[in-house]
């Protein structure tokens, strides 16, 4: 956890938005390899947007003599559920050269299925299922926990709206986590090769941590449990 600057927050001496959250990672990460004689290989530190992982790459580079060791993963956890997909696309119903689809391609998708050219609708029903999805809820369990007209309608459409995405050979942002998590329990020994090939994750910015990314890095981290996950929950925006 982010340690001394949370603490110094709560007494309620509030310091800057950092709380050396990316310091402690990339230290770490110096140490496993340089002291520890880790494969860098085998080490992933994630966080979560493109430019927080660039600097901390940069960073790591830094500490290493000018130049981040060969090998080393540093991603988001989408850029690595990417890289899973497409490495175990046939066990996804996919080809490796699926296509990702941004946001306006998946609110087209649903306007479509749901004829209903309503584009504000379509958008607030597209973000229904975002949420179960980030959630691990499955379609068939959508329609029992719908709790208004809107997203029972959304649960009506989720099914239909994912088998449209795999017609298409296409995945929504959503899934580049929830795939691999569903592949990992369909296929442990798919699990397990992951497993041995990512052995030590070091996790930035772990408060905004959503379910399915939980699961996504439990099982990476298997009965092994190597990681260190950093974060400050004074920074939480998804809350």
């Amino acid at each position: 956890w982010g340690g001394g600057e949370g603490r110094r927050r709560r007494r309620g001496v509030r310091g800057d938005a950092g709380s050396g959250n990316t310091r402690v990672n990339t230290n770490r990460l110096a140490h496993l390899v340089e002291q520890c004689g880790l494969n860098p290989a085998n080490i992933a530190a994630i966080t979560f947007t493109n430019k927080a992982a660039k600097e901390m790459h940069q960073r790591v580079a830094a500490l290493m003599g000018g130049r981040a060791p060969g090998g080393l993963t540093v991603c988001t956890f989408h850029a690595l559920g990417v890289k899973i997909i497409r490495q175990e696309a046939k066990h996804c119903g996919l080809k490796p050269q699926f296509s990702i689809l941004d946001a306006s391609d998946m609110v087209q998708i649903v306007a479509d299925v749901s004829r209903d050219a309503d584009k504000a609708r379509a958008k607030a029903m597209q973000w229904q299922i975002s949420g179960w999805k980030n959630a691990m809820v499955a379609p068939d369990e959508a329609a029992r926990l719908a709790d208004s007209e809107l997203a029972s309608a959304a649960a009506l459409l989720y099914a239909e709206y994912e088998r449209t995405l795999r017609a298409y050979q296409a995945v929504d942002f959503d899934d580049l986590i929830s795939l691999p998590v569903r592949l990992f329990e369909d296929h442990p020994d798919i699990c397990e090769r992951w497993q041995n090939r990512l052995r030590y994750l070091l996790v930035d910015e772990y408060q905004d941590t959503n379910r399915a990314q939980y699961r996504l890095l439990r099982q990476l981290a298997g009965v092994r449990g190597a990681f260190t996950a950093v974060g400050d929950d004074d920074q939480a925006i998804y809350g």
